[in-house]
């Protein structure tokens, strides 16, 4: 095979495969367990730790022996408030807990951030906080984003923008939200004063990113790291989103993989019909409701054995970059797109866990 030159070919029973030379537009592939802050914003942005030492009682391990299966929604969920979250391209950060953080104060919260957000536009010269800026910001709460009651409320970000003091039109530039879904084994262990938003994603430019992470950073002593998804943590979420229920599926199961040493990047994309994969699922899966490592492995292998007999190709031998479903898709690189509301908040119970056990 040759990094360069595009090849497309399918199945006798419609799978697919394609074959391209080159990363997917946007993607910044790294080595895994490579750390990324935030952004730089031309400043320090504080060291990537725990500057108040938590100790938390469990070790939150990236590869437990089952799962439950994400519950869907509850049914006195709002949809409406979860539409934004939708159909956007998010980037993962994992945040350690904030020190002194109120969700009452989210008002003054805003208005802070909005004259820091001026003053580094400025270049740090003094701006006077009753004065039209430039970016507005808002800050509110998310209460339906959460697991169980013990769950704090989900905080969400905007930074918008006016073109002028005299247009009242405003466009949204900047959009980050913080959660915590079904983090009670932290929560039990939080020292009082602190507060556990574990997940941050964004959908922005990585300025305002940059500029966001620094004010919570020195106004509640946390630190943040991009949130990068090992390839066995995408097998999970292949065979999780797989077994999901759904009353219509019509997406099909699109894996993504990079082809590793050769001249020229190469990557291999494999579709399966959402039936077909589907009932490859129902053969696997034993307890209902749960998944196990195990079944996760025989799954692939399946899907792998099932590649290799159409394609001659060893998928084993290859990265597992991205997995996409008609629940979610998600990219190594910490990117994550929701595509259903039902199965948000079991979407985001697997991310907010994955969050949990990068803190340090």
């Amino acid at each position: 095979m040759a990094g360069g030159a595009g090849r497309g070919a399918a199945g006798a029973d419609g799978t697919g495969v394609q074959m391209a030379g080159g990363r997917p537009a946007g993607s910044n592939m790294e080595m895994d367990g490579a750390t990324r802050t935030l952004p730089s914003s031309g400043r320090p942005s504080g060291a990537v730790r725990l500057s108040r030492g938590l100790l938390f009682g469990r070790n939150y391990g990236l590869s437990p022996g089952s799962r439950l299966l994400p519950p869907r929604c509850q049914e006195n969920a709002d949809p409406q408030k979860m539409a934004f979250l939708l159909r956007k391209q998010w980037t993962l950060y994992s945040v350690s807990p904030l020190y002194k953080f109120s969700s009452a104060d989210l008002k003054d919260y805003a208005r802070a951030l909005g004259v820091f957000i001026a003053a580094e536009k400025q270049k740090g010269l003094a701006v006077d906080v009753d004065a039209e800026l430039g970016v507005r910001v808002t800050m509110s709460g998310l209460p339906e984003l959460r697991g169980s009651e013990q769950d704090p409320g989900a905080v969400h970000v905007q930074l918008s923008l006016r073109s002028s003091p005299k247009n009242s039109e405003e466009k949204l530039i900047w959009s980050g939200w913080f959660c915590c879904v079904a983090g009670d084994d932290l929560l039990e262990n939080l020292p009082e004063d602190f507060t556990c938003l574990p997940l941050f994603l964004v959908n922005g430019a990585e300025s305002y990113t940059a500029i966001v992470g620094s004010w919570f950073q020195k106004t509640f002593d946390c630190c943040f790291r991009r949130l990068a998804i090992s390839p066995l943590n995408l097998t999970w979420m292949a065979a999780m989103w797989t077994g999901c229920k759904m009353d219509k599926n019509t997406a099909a199961m699109e894996l993504l993989f990079s082809v590793p040493h050769l001249p020229q990047p190469l990557d291999i994309s494999y579709a399966i019909h959402p039936e077909d994969v589907k009932a490859l699922w129902d053969t696997v899966q034993k307890t209902p409701g749960e998944i196990t490592q195990e079944e996760v492995d025989v799954f692939m292998e399946c899907l792998y054995s099932h590649f290799h007999r159409h394609f001659k190709i060893h998928l084993s031998a290859t990265k597992l970059v991205k997995v996409s479903t008609g629940i979610a898709s998600a990219h190594c690189d910490g990117i994550i797109k929701f595509l259903q509301s039902q199965y948000l908040i079991g979407v985001l119970m697997l991310l907010t866990e994955l969050a949990i056990s990068q803190i340090q």
